[in-house]
């Protein structure tokens, strides 16, 4: 199990972005979390098998129909007790 930590420019907010990756990363049978940051980026954190990491990474860099995504900044991420793929409350 890994754990990648995904920061997501471009036009990624007002466009149901956490609410597809919410349903794409349970699709994927991953854990983690996402969030918009005040700053216009969407942060998410994935848990998971490895595969089911790149695929969301490369799904991500399509996003729902309505988004442009323009950067994808990637980093490994510490392993957490994570149950569910959540959204939470922008920051």
């Amino acid at each position: 199990m890994i754990a990648r930590h995904l920061f997501v420019s471009g036009r990624v907010q007002g466009v149901f972005f956490r609410d597809w990756t919410v349903a794409t990363a349970r699709g994927l049978g991953l854990v983690g979390w996402v969030r918009n940051l005040s700053d216009g980026r969407v942060e998410i954190v994935a848990q998971g098998d490895e595969t089911a990491i790149e695929r969301m990474i490369a799904q991500c860099r399509q996003g729902p129909e309505n988004a442009r995504v323009d950067e994808i900044d990637i980093s490994d991420a510490p392993t957490e007790n994570f149950t569910i793929f959540e959204k939470r409350a922008t920051v």
